[in-house]
């Protein structure tokens, strides 16, 4: 659980400066200049990444029960993640949802762990869902003082929804359909 920790405290502490000490990043970034700074938030960032899946697996391997949601919440859960791929896309193809959404990536992560929070109750899924869920609803709370950096992506266009909603839709079918299982050891819809 320690490396968990680690990487969770890592990668979401490089995520928070920009709204828990904006002032003390400014300065770093002047004192070491951009590029840098850059690498440096990259190297802590996917140092974080990594402590995290490998915290996640290896807590996984000893599950300690902090609670046992019933068995609909995982049918809810598969709900709430229809709208995360095409969220996700939607924060690079600027368009109606990306307005609609003010902060698409953002509302993606909260549902992406609220999801995950209320199918899963062991303490290393506790731990690491309710981390991302704090601190994406911070984030998103902070745009109230402070102005959102802009986000390189793909010229507005009519199009784009069309794009994020597709490719969202698909990415989400081809999670459902192995990927996550693929990737995490674990089917989302049940045992295979």
């Amino acid at each position: 659980m320690a490396i968990l920790i680690i990487g969770l405290i890592l990668f979401l502490g490089v995520h928070s400066l920009p709204f828990l000490a904006p002032t003390w990043r400014e300065s770093l970034q002047v004192r070491i200049g951009e590029v840098p700074y850059k690498g440096l938030a990259s190297v802590l960032n996917l140092t974080g990444f990594l402590l995290i899946i490998w915290g996640y697996g290896l807590a996984r391997q000893e599950p300690f029960t902090v609670y046992a949601p019933p068995v609909w919440t995982a049918h809810l859960a598969l709900l709430i993640l229809v709208p995360v791929f095409p969220l996700l896309f939607a924060a690079f193809l600027p368009g109606r949802i990306q307005t609609w959404a003010k902060h698409p990536m953002l509302l993606a992560v909260i549902l992406w762990a609220l999801a995950h929070l209320i199918a899963n109750g062991n303490l290393a899924d506790v731990v690491l869902f309710g981390s991302f869920l704090a601190w994406s609803l911070a984030d998103r709370i902070s745009f109230m003082w402070r102005t959102a950096p802009p986000v390189q992506g793909a010229p507005p266009g009519k199009a784009n929804d069309w794009i994020a909603l597709g490719l969202g839709l698909l990415l989400y079918g081809a999670f459902m359909g192995g990927t996550h299982l693929w990737l995490i050891g674990v089917s989302p819809l049940g045992a295979r």
